[in-house]
């Protein structure tokens, strides 16, 4: 016993020390005080988990105390806790206990930031939801008035459909449905990012459908009349031209959300050559306007584009916060709140910033992404699901999304769970088994994303009465041991 608990007390002191090193790096990029000790236990937790702490969590599990399992918003009070009984079960000197204030600190600042971002919670649902806009909301104002009515916290306007004129009037119909509910509805606005899509396809009646072992031609825009057309190939520009210029042999490339996934073989002058290695049994149709992934390839462009600056122009001065794509490096974060200090230089940092993570760089980036954006705003993660299991691989998508929402949570920031949602439902009007149990899983987030579809306001009114029952049942990792209903 006495051993166990001097190899904690050597346990807290290595991650103190590696934590006050690791959050003296980041203090350049704080300037929001009470982020302060938010970064720091980010700093303890990461050095906490760079350990395996598999064979000390039996230990303390056998003797009734905390597994570790579950100390992501409480680094030090939790293993100061674990100390002093350990202390006391020892016959040691007693040493002093975290008061239950200091220990549960970190919920309750996760809880604020989470209502700076999204507002009030919902009287009985405390996941907050957030809808993203169809077109048809800027010329139908009974939309907003029906997600006002539900409690929604928030919609979401993609600057990559429609334009400023429909912008303008979803925004407009949004606080004419506050007025008319007294609910107040914030306004987070997606900028469209340097995203990488089909553009033109060739082949066929220029229906080009392509099968297993087929060898796929991808060129810049407008660049098919620099290769020959051959038979076996099909054809389809990428709309990002840079990205075919550092793309090597054996480099996997993706398209439509992994429906088509190619393996480069080839790199010609005039773009490169792929082949198909994964598809439907009948195939699938190249489309344009698709999704591009090139998950092995490191592409270097900038996170704002041309188009994007240009749409800042009115999202910095309409919405409650920005949604950043593609955003994968602290440089990325610098650039963007220095493009929102140019347009508001005396409150930019009211503004909340939604970092979208959707490439195996933005992970590896995370933590210091996260203390530049927090640092200075209200900020949240969002864990864009699509693009990120094509860029690291469906099977390790499960893991990584919880992994993202314990790093949110040891840095007291909201997490919003995205993409897919109840899709079938939304889109169908029925679902299914599978999208019912990823939907519950959504709870250990503190927002849910719900995209456009026919069947939207069912969707709402579904993932509300399952959202308030999970609150019942788990919060975060931890069970809830409510009373049985059944048994």
């Amino acid at each position: 016993m006495e051993d166990l608990h001097d190899r904690i007390s050597r346990l807290i002191s290595d991650i103190d020390r590696e934590g006050l090193a690791q959050a003296a790096d980041w203090s350049d990029s704080i300037t929001r005080a009470d982020f302060e000790e938010s970064a720091a236990n980010l700093a303890r937790y990461l050095s906490l988990r760079r350990r395996d702490l598999r064979p000390l969590q039996r230990e303390l599990m056998a003797l009734g105390l905390s597994s570790l399992g579950r100390v992501e918003s409480r680094v030090s009070p939790a293993l100061l806790a674990v100390e002093a009984t350990l202390a006391g079960l020892s016959g040691l000197p007693a040493k002093a206990r975290p008061l239950e204030e200091a220990f549960f600190a970190g919920e309750r600042l996760l809880d604020t930031r989470t209502r700076e971002l999204f507002g009030p919670a919902h009287s009985s649902r405390p996941t907050a939801l957030l809808v993203t806009c169809p077109t048809k909301a800027a010329v139908n104002p009974e939309f907003m008035l029906e997600l006002a009515k539900r409690g929604v916290e928030a919609v979401r306007i993609n600057c990559a459909h429609d334009d400023a004129d429909h912008w303008e009037r979803m925004i407009r119909h949004t606080r004419t449905a506050e007025e008319k509910t007294g609910h107040r509805l914030k306004i987070l606005m997606d900028l469209a990012g340097p995203k990488i899509r089909t553009g033109a396809v060739l082949g066929k009646k220029s229906k080009a459908r392509v099968r297993l072992g087929d060898v796929l031609a991808v060129v810049p825009p407008e660049g098919f009349g620099d290769i020959e057309l051959k038979e076996r190939y099909s054809a389809v520009e990428c709309t990002l031209p840079e990205a075919l210029k550092v793309v090597q042999p054996g480099h996997r490339l993706f398209i439509d959300d992994g429906e088509i996934g190619t393996l480069i073989e080839q790199v010609e002058p005039w773009g490169v050559q792929a082949r198909v290695v994964s598809v439907m049994k009948k195939g699938a149709r190249l489309k344009p306007e698709k999704g591009i992934n090139l998950p092995d390839t490191d592409i270097d462009v900038p996170a704002l584009t041309k188009q994007d600056i240009t749409d800042l122009d009115f999202v910095a001065h309409h919405a409650d916060g920005v949604s950043f794509s593609f955003v994968q490096s602290v440089d990325d974060v610098i650039v963007l709140q220095k493009a929102l200090a140019e347009r508001r230089p005396h409150d930019w940092q009211t503004l909340s910033l939604i970092l979208k993570i959707e490439t195996p760089r933005a992970v590896s980036n995370l933590p210091d992404i996260i203390v530049q954006a927090a640092g200075r705003q209200p900020a949240g993660i969002m864990i864009a699901r699509g693009d990120l299991a094509v860029e690291i691989g469906f099977a390790r998508l499960a893991e990584m999304q919880d992994e993202i929402l314990w790093i949110g949570e040891a840095a007291r920031v909201p997490v919003i769970w995205a993409t897919q949602v109840l899709e079938h439902f939304v889109k169908k009007g029925t679902h299914s088994r599978g999208e019912m149990t990823d939907a519950a899983m959504a709870a250990r987030s503190e927002c849910v994303m719900l995209n456009k579809g026919p069947y939207l306001l069912e969707a709402i009114d579904m993932l509300d009465t399952l959202l308030e029952r999970m609150d019942g049942h788990q919060h975060k990792k931890t069970p809830q041991l409510r009373r049985l209903q059944t048994w």
